[in-house]
């Protein structure tokens, strides 16, 4: 398997999980049917992007769940460096597994394919690695490289 098919198989089996989820736990959609990613995708291209919409509603769950999984893996590290304390990295691990769950449900909420992340992230990273050549600093910052990247 390539790193792409891992990617696309990461995508595939969380989207499966959201829908399961929505199923088992009855939730739904304004049409009042079960929601789907699919609904939420279709709202993204209906262009229901404000406060109220799916796309915004489901992008902000997704993030305090990650916002949430990242507190649990912080509790997890070590911050008394004279402590003789040992992490547990099989249990850090596993959190971090718990936050590509929750950032692959973003990515997917925001309508991303597994190419479509693959490619902006390629992108960013080209803009990311200009920006260390370019020597970066709060003096240099200027997010128009940002904007470029479509």
């Amino acid at each position: 398997m390539s790193n792409s098919d891992k990617l696309q198989d990461i995508f595939s089996l969380q989207g499966e999980l959201n829908d399961g989820i929505f199923k088992k736990q009855d939730i739904r959609g304004p049409d009042g049917n079960v929601l789907t990613m699919g609904a939420i995708h279709a709202a993204l291209e209906r262009g229901e992007l404000g406060p109220n919409g799916l796309p915004n509603q489901w992008l902000r769950n997704y993030l305090r769940a990650l916002q949430g999984e990242s507190a649990e893996l912080e509790q997890d590290l070590l911050w008394k460096w004279w402590s003789k304390d040992k992490i547990d990295i099989q249990n850090i691990r596993v959190e971090i597994v718990d936050l590509m769950h929750f950032l692959t449900s973003l990515a997917l909420a925001a309508g991303l394919s597994a190419d479509e992340f693959h490619r902006l992230y390629t992108a960013k990273h080209r803009v990311n690695q200009e920006r260390q050549d370019k020597g970066y600093s709060k003096e240099t910052k200027d997010e128009t490289d940002n904007k470029g990247i479509k």
